[in-house]
């Protein structure tokens, strides 16, 4: 018997471009995303239970989604409405003035409406923009034979909080709670270099945030560097960083390279992510009574760390990165001009 012939898939340049994007989106939903795959996958010509064999579903999950692709294309590939209890507001009602908080939630929860959630965003204005971003992200991707690349940054006014009460502690079905409230103690100033080959970080703590504490931690870089290869530094444009005494240090060592990130792109800058893992793993939870008591706390953060330090993975091309933005601000002026 010869069983049912598969579907056949002839993607256009458009849908290609679409279906990629959605895998390649970190906040898509998993279920889109895994369809888009599955279309890929057949659009090369695999039957359904080769691609089910490789992604891991079953090969009916594939006929589906390849028989609402090829009869609805793109939009087959969103969840069907699926009934449940009926509306009890009408659209006429949604149109009225004066409805209820209760029912305002019941029209946000019919619609798949989330007001509330926002982010924020802010575009680099900077006129070396796209020579910066191939410079450092060159860098990150294909990194000089025999040379160290660090990223640089501070993250500065770090204060040391004490809960007014004791945490209370998780248990079984309870969660860790603690008072919103708590006393400052003081602030100190996390200067941090990263390795972007092995990942290991140096950190050392200031009261202040000066071009002078910057030019200490920099001769402690210094100190930690072999003799022999160059070393590049991707740093921002803090006022800081451009005083004359830096400027002098750096020009006594020719073997030194630095490499400024766009202004407001601290994105680029790959100690940031460290940066966020440390408020997250340490900052975030810490109960501190003194400024001694959280610099002890990040340096036995650092020193941990660097125990066994994994370096982050980039992804993207300078390319890539440059496609994204020019895609963003096309929407936003497309948006502006619908405004208008």
């Amino acid at each position: 018997m010869v069983g049912r012939v598969a579907d056949e898939i002839v993607l256009s340049a458009e849908e290609r471009v679409f279906l990629e994007a959605q895998v390649r989106r970190h906040k898509a939903a998993r279920s889109l995303s895994d369809r888009c795959r599955m279309i890929l996958l057949c659009a090369e010509g695999l039957q359904s239970k080769e691609v089910g064999a490789q992604l891991g579903v079953h090969e009916h999950t594939v006929g589906k989604w390849r028989r609402r692709f090829v009869k609805d294309r793109i939009e087959g590939l969103t969840d069907e409405y699926r009934p449940g209890r009926p509306r009890t507001v009408s659209d006429a009602q949604v149109a009225e003035m004066g409805l209820s908080h209760t029912t305002i939630r019941r029209i946000w929860a019919a619609f798949g409406l989330q007001p509330h959630r926002s982010e924020t965003f802010k575009l680099s204005t900077d006129p070396l923009f796209v020579d910066k971003v191939h410079d450092i992200v060159g860098l990150y991707l294909s990194p000089p034979n025999r040379a160290i690349v660090l990223c640089v940054d501070e993250k500065s006014q770090i204060q040391a909080l004490d809960r007014e009460q004791p945490v209370l502690p998780m248990a079984p079905g309870v969660a860790e709670r603690r008072t919103h409230t708590y006393t400052r103690h003081g602030t100190t100033s996390l200067f941090a270099a990263l390795d972007i080959a092995t990942g290991a970080v140096i950190g050392k703590c200031y009261k202040r945030h000066r071009a002078t504490e910057f030019l200490d931690f920099l001769k402690q870089i210094d100190r930690h560097m072999p003799e022999g290869p160059d070393v590049h530094i991707v740093m921002d444009n803090y006022a800081t960083h451009k005083t004359p005494k830096i400027k002098a240090w750096l020009a006594r060592r020719p073997h030194w390279h630095v490499h400024f990130t766009p202004t407001s792109a601290s994105w680029i800058n790959q100690v940031e992510r460290w940066f966020a893992e440390l408020t997250r793993k340490q900052l975030q939870r810490g109960v501190h009574r003194s400024t001694a008591d959280l610099e002890a706390d990040i340096a036995a953060f650092i020193e941990v760390h660097n125990e066994n330090p994994k370096p982050y993975k980039w992804v993207k091309s300078a390319n890539e990165i440059l496609a994204s933005v020019k895609r963003f601000c096309q929407k936003s002026q497309q948006k502006q001009c619908a405004e208008l």
